[in-house]
């Protein structure tokens, strides 16, 4: 019997298949425009809102609203009926009452900052340690117990390249602290240059109270010695009696193996903490499918912002968070009624969708660490989470260039499944054509960028994960980031391209094969 025309035939079959499906696909995508994403965000980035800041009343409008669209949609309140899904946080500020340096003090959020949770402490001493950048070769056998230590928080040069001096520690500098907290010293100050332009901009918001997990403030405290970044005026002042500049110990460093050196100096640091309990949920609907049900599929975003503008004198005092990211909650939003209306047509989705606004992403990626260690539906069961932080406006490498409408950065899809990452780039090709960016689809970049999101949450609990961004831009964490500087429709196409790799995540046979361990504890 000749099989060809039965194979012919199959294969039409299939090709008609994959055609409706694609075409049903598109209907639905046509749904997500900007028009309606404008309308949710100039309400979710609106003034009233007040920056959505994690605990404060912004944040719960932001919640109540995006709730009660699920509620519209027709979606499900997965938390015994309800929306939201309380995360416990605990406040814990740090009260800085003294810090000087030969008698000179300086101020906390103005000339440094740390954060965390420490016990009470009260540090006087008649010297300080310098080590340099940290490595074992450097710090030799000296005792630093107690010691008050001075860090270059920066890679060392290496011949033949460029070494990273941004104040954000890579991977390697995590280690160099570990270590440095091992030796059992009372405080480490890591100097940095950048750290005096990071307090000038960000000073309130990063010296503000930082919020906890309620779970974990009831551990043992925190015994390491907190790591208090400096900038160099604090730097030179604590080498002064030596001599020398920050400067000159640090190119003495980068030139050659300079064995840790005590200086002569008196150094007063001396700070209390101050807990309150605060009030905070994720935002949860649900959509059940159909044959493969017991699957889940999570699209998430966070919808807090980081609040009021601290300085009084500031003409406009809100962090509105358009971008970041309200644009992300918007086209959650967006995805959701997309979805809702399939289902509603017949053409309802085989797994199980989770729409997740989670909160106190600013905080510590604080809500979605919550849920992911206390899910509702099992991680085991969860098939991917497609993240969505800044997906509205034009990143500053893009700015100026020809593509620049058209691209977004897709990272980490391949790090736990390279499978996930061929459907990405399937739903890009076959629908958006938006231009793939992956330069920091990479966990070693020095921005860190995969760690910097509530994907990550997921992804350490080897959940394959794709985090949709559009890079950061002059009004990233400022009052200019205002709904007025939005690219509705190319928030609108970004948003398609994560609801075309959502449906057919959510309507294959098989759920995507992990094989890959980047990121996983």
């Amino acid at each position: 019997m000749n099989k060809l025309p039965l194979l012919i035939l199959a294969l039409a079959s299939a090709t008609a298949a994959c055609a409706q499906q694609n075409a049903t696909a598109v209907k639905y995508a046509g749904l997500i425009t900007a028009e309606d994403a404008k309308k949710h965000l100039s309400i979710l980035a609106s003034d009233a809102f007040e920056g959505r800041e994690t605990g404060k009343p912004g944040a719960e409008k932001a919640a109540n609203y995006i709730a009660g669209e699920f509620k519209k949609l027709g979606l499900q309140g997965p938390v015994n009926g309800s929306y939201f899904f309380d995360v416990p946080l605990t406040e814990n500020g740090l009260k800085v009452t003294a810090f000087t340096i030969n008698g000179k003090a300086f101020e906390f959020g103005t000339d440094f900052y740390f954060g965390g949770s420490f016990p009470d402490k009260s540090t006087s001493v008649n010297d300080v340690v310098f080590v340099g950048y940290g490595t074992d070769e450097e710090i030799g056998s000296i005792d630093l117990t107690g010691k008050i230590v001075l860090w270059i928080n920066e890679d060392k040069p290496v011949a033949g390249t460029t070494p990273n001096t941004s104040y954000r520690m890579s991977t390697a500098r995590t280690k160099i602290v570990k270590n440095l907290q091992s030796k059992k010293p009372a405080i480490i100050l890591a100097a940095n240059p950048g750290i005096g332009a990071v307090l000038s901009r960000f000073g309130k918001s990063i010296t503000s109270p930082r919020l906890t997990i309620k779970d974990e403030s009831s551990k043992p405290a925190n015994t390491s010695a907190p790591v208090i970044n400096i900038n160099g005026p604090m730097a030179d002042e604590l080498v002064k009696p030596a001599g020398k500049t920050y400067a000159d110990l640090k190119s003495a460093s980068a030139a050659a193996i300079v064995p840790a050196a005590t200086i002569k100096n008196d150094v007063v640091v001396n700070y209390i903490s101050v807990k309150k309990d605060v009030k905070a949920v994720d935002v949860l609907g649900y959509m059940p499918g159909t044959d493969l049900k017991d699957e889940v599929l999570i699209f998430s975003a966070h919808y807090d912002h980081i609040g009021l503008v601290a300085d009084e004198k500031a003409k406009d005092k809100v962090n509105n968070g358009a971008d970041d990211d309200g644009s992300g909650t918007t086209g959650i939003l967006e995805i959701a009624r997309a979805f809702a209306k399939a289902k509603k047509d017949g053409h309802g989705p085989r797994r199980s969708i989770l729409f997740l606004g989670n909160v106190g992403e600013e905080k510590g990626l604080l809500g979605s660490e919550y849920y992911s260690d206390h899910p509702v539906f099992p991680l085991a069961n969860t098939i991917t989470d497609l993240n969505i932080d800044m997906i509205g406006r034009v990143g500053e490498e893009y700015i100026g260039k020809p593509d620049s409408a058209n691209y977004v950065y897709p990272i980490g899809s391949a790090m736990l499944s390279k499978e996930l990452h061929q459907i990405g780039e399937d739903a890009n090709n076959t629908y958006t054509k938006l231009k793939l960016d992956y330069k920091y689809d990479d966990p070693n970049d020095p921005n860190r960028f995969y760690y910097r999101s509530d994907h990550y949450n997921f992804a350490k609990h080897g959940v394959p994960i794709i985090f949709y961004f559009n890079g950061v831009h002059a009004d990233y964490h400022q009052p200019g980031d205002e709904v007025s500087k939005i690219n509705f429709p190319l928030l609108a196409k970004r948003a398609q391209l994560v609801f075309y790799t959502g449906w057919e995540l959510a309507n294959r046979d098989k759920r995507p094969v992990v094989d890959g361990n980047a990121g996983k504890e």
